[in-house]
């Protein structure tokens, strides 16, 4: 990074540009070889720790949990980004508005629930990754509402960080998201919605 700035203060100035370093990447991936099923449930249990809500479901039964995580918020409308799969949504009974570029944050702080998918998430820390991709929606969409549901198929969760960094685009738009919202003051006393939802339902679907 401090390279690319010398770079761009140098430009124009007839300063030869000096090249880029590797960075060596030989530490571990990963701690132990575990298999996918071990890795998921290792998931649920980081994800528990930080306090968020993790249901596992079947892939056909995802509409089924969805639907009722919105019933039990009482939310009467829900935003979802575009590129979420209709049928995630074929049994919500609630007006279901879709992202557009002239939503407000007052817009979405009145909306119930978002719901959205994700780019990745990571095992050993609990954390879950959205690079506003297909079914993700903007930063916006997921920092503002008071609920948000994430859906977190099988295939993409990894075990630790490298993993993560190796299938990650550093040019997207990153959030990384460990549990519900949560600050401490400096007497540790926590407080939770400061800055993001401050409940947080994760639905993972296991593999077929």
């Amino acid at each position: 990074m401090l390279d690319r700035i010398r770079r761009a203060l140098d430009s124009g100035s007839g300063a030869r540009e000096s090249p880029e370093t590797p960075v060596p990447r030989a530490y571990a991936h990963e701690h132990g070889n575990r298999p996918p099923a071990e890795t998921t449930d290792l998931l649920v249990e980081t994800l528990e720790q930080y306090k968020a809500a993790v249901h596992r479901a079947a892939p056909g039964k995802v509409p089924h949990v969805v639907a009722r995580l919105v019933a039990e918020a009482g939310s009467s409308r829900v935003v979802v980004p575009t590129g979420l799969p209709e049928s995630v949504l074929g049994l919500v009974e609630c007006e279901v508005e879709h992202e557009r570029a002239d939503l407000t944050a007052a817009d979405l702080d009145a909306c119930g629930s978002v719901i959205t998918g994700c780019a990745l998430a990571i095992a050993e820390t609990g954390t879950i990754v959205l690079d506003a991709g297909p079914g993700q929606g903007s930063r916006k969409l997921t920092l503002v509402p008071d609920h948000h549901i994430c859906i977190v198929r099988a295939e993409q969760i990894v075990g630790s960080v490298p993993q993560a960094l190796a299938r990650l685009s550093p040019t997207r738009p990153l959030t990384w998201i460990s549990g519900p919202s949560a600050s401490s003051d400096i007497e540790l006393n926590r407080v939770e919605g400061v800055h993001g939802p401050r409940r947080l339902d994760v639905v993972v679907v296991d593999r077929s």
